[in-house]
């Protein structure tokens, strides 16, 4: 049995590392995507994993099916095309390691995964289902998210999301809204950040959590608030964390999946539904994942930027 199942993007994030002589930037290949994050954080914590996703069947396609399996994640949902190059993901940082995408997604690997090939038996043996709305950006991944979104569904996971807006894969906003839109209305978990509320319905934070619990069916939502931390609900009760000072920022890429990650491995460790937590238990998770995810930017790349546990509870303490 395992504790999540994901489906989506993984890629090839190269940032860089400096600039040659010329001005040009030196970049470091990272193995990342935001549901490989998102996993590898939970396998880190103890939890049991696996990928739903497509790569090319070239080096990087390799490369990351080797590292997912390298860090504990169930590899079989993963196919490899040989039509299509992996995707690679072009990451530009400012002074506060704030990160600027662009993409060689046209097509990219993970977006070509049909719906036939999703292996909708492996979502009968999960607990929870977890997607972002990347996969929802181009046909046939688009179908096939749907398909997936259905079988979890049909097999009573917890179904849980990340929009993860990235504007850029985008044709027009009007599209990503609409994407959004549809997979809030599928989830029983949400990690949405502050810019995306705004993005979304113009609301603050605290507006956007408690449209999401009580039009959206939504039991627990995480807003992710940046540097400052993260406000949290559910139906009973709210929490507002700080993300711990101190931390000496060189990359934030992952930041967010490892932050949702580490907040699922730590509800699951609960045995208990959204509306059952406590408010210290609520606190408590959130205040381990914001400390996962401040932790990670401490260092590049997203996969292999995970802290030990044993580093968060340290911090924690």
């Amino acid at each position: 049995m395992y504790d999540v199942i994901a489906l989506g993007e993984i890629l090839i994030d190269f940032a860089p590392k400096g600039n040659n002589e010329a001005g040009y930037p030196i970049l470091s290949a990272q193995p990342g995507g935001a549901p490989g994050n998102f996993l590898a954080a939970l396998n880190r914590y103890g939890c049991r994993t696996a990928m739903i996703g497509k790569v090319g069947d070239d080096m990087f396609g390799r490369l990351l099916a080797d590292t997912l399996s390298g860090a504990g994640i169930d590899t079989r949902g993963i196919l490899r095309d040989p039509e299509v190059f992996t995707t690679l993901a072009f990451v530009a940082l400012d002074e506060s390691g704030n990160r600027d995408f662009s993409f060689a997604r046209k097509p990219g690997a993970d977006t070509c995964l049909k719906p036939e090939e999703v292996d909708v038996s492996l979502l009968k043996e999960g607990r929870v289902f977890h997607f972002g709305t990347l996969s929802l950006t181009d046909e046939p991944a688009a179908s096939a998210t749907r398909r997936a979104v259905e079988a979890a569904k049909a097999a009573g996971m917890t179904v849980s999301l990340d929009p993860n807006l990235r504007k850029p894969l985008w044709k027009r906003e009007e599209d990503a809204k609409t994407a959004m839109e549809w997979s809030l209305h599928q989830a029983d978990i949400v990690k949405i950040s502050d810019e995306e509320i705004e993005f979304l319905w113009g609301l603050s934070p605290e507006q956007g959590a408690e449209k999401l619990l009580s039009e959206y069916g939504v039991s627990l939502v995480y807003v992710t608030l940046g540097p400052k931390g993260c406000y949290a609900a559910t139906r009973n009760h709210r929490v507002l964390v700080e993300s711990p000072r101190g931390i000496h920022v060189v990359d934030t890429t992952g930041a967010g999946d490892i932050f949702g990650g580490s907040a699922m491995s730590r509800f699951l460790k609960t045995g208990k539904a959204p509306e059952d937590l406590t408010e210290e238990e609520l606190r408590q998770i959130v205040r381990f994942a914001c400390t996962a995810a401040s932790l990670s930017t401490q260092h590049h790349g997203g996969i292999s930027s995970v802290p030990a546990e044993a580093d968060v509870l340290m911090r924690l303490t």
